[in-house]
């Protein structure tokens, strides 16, 4: 018996997630990990940033004013409309979606890196941090917390697309297929060894269907790796830096671009 007890504890897995309260996509998909989790898995806490679409903290004034003058007055009215009714809308609300789902959020008083940070969360002994959308660098400290270490969902095929906003990048360039990577967190940007991939053929398909699908897909990639993980079954994808691409975010140039050459945000 206390045999096994032992290898029921050896086959459970206790997740930290650190993610950000974005408001279009993100609440139904952490619903629809937290369903295909694998057993034995536990979501013990969630850090939970405000939204970042910039890849760093700005007030809403700065957001709106940056969306604005990037990506254009209609762009800026429709996903402005959508914000704002998302606000009554519980179910696009991921902070919601997470205390509906009976998680824990996990305030921290400082920045992530920070000693006191670090603490908190070790206080949780998770075994494996799962990041989607972190708006942190994340440092050696934090990566080597956890045994298993820290994995990142990435909507691209690494080593391509890496930075910000690759299903922007993707369209405006025209590629034939997309698809989601979850790799190794390391110190580099979307530079770790790679867990798993899923790969589908673009057709005409507009940027928000774009994002849907990279998000659905990418929910069943982090669900998999975490498996693959915990049932050390990981055979590990070289993220090779000779064949990197790397994009930040786009230029109002870039906008106009990605819409002259025919592709479409909605």
């Amino acid at each position: 018996m206390n045999k096994f007890l032992i290898f029921l504890v050896c086959k459970l897995m206790k997740i930290i997630l650190i993610t950000q309260k974005e408001p279009f996509f993100l609440a139904k998909n952490i619903d629809y990990l937290f369903k295909i989790l694998p057993k034995g898995v536990t979501i013990e806490g969630v850090i939970l940033y405000e939204p970042s679409p910039f890849g760093k903290k700005q007030s809403l004034l700065q957001k709106s004013i940056k969306t604005l003058s990037i990506f254009g007055i209609k762009f800026f009215i429709n996903y402005s409309i959508k914000f704002l009714l998302n606000k009554f809308n519980d179910d696009l609300n991921v902070e919601k979606t997470i205390k509906k789902l009976g998680l824990e959020i996990i305030k921290l008083k400082k920045p992530i890196n920070h000693n006191k940070s670090l603490k908190l969360i070790a206080s949780y002994n998770p075994s494996l941090l799962v990041s989607i959308l972190g708006s942190e660098i994340f440092k050696a400290k934090l990566l080597k917390l956890a045994p298993y270490g820290c994995i990142n969902l990435h909507s691209s095929l690494l080593p391509k697309y890496r930075g910000l906003i690759p299903t922007f990048w993707i369209l405006k360039n025209k590629e034939k297929e997309s698809g989601v990577s979850v790799f190794f967190m390391d110190i580099g940007i979307d530079s770790g060894p790679i867990i798993i991939q899923k790969k589908f053929y673009i057709s005409k398909i507009s940027h928000r269907d774009l994002i849907k699908k990279t998000k659905k897909l990418g929910m069943e990639a982090l669900a998999e790796a975490i498996k693959k993980i915990k049932n050390d079954e990981v055979i590990l994808i070289p993220n090779d830096n000779k064949n990197k691409t790397y994009y930040s975010f786009p230029k109002r140039s870039d906008v106009q671009e990605f819409l002259l050459g025919g592709n479409t945000f909605y």
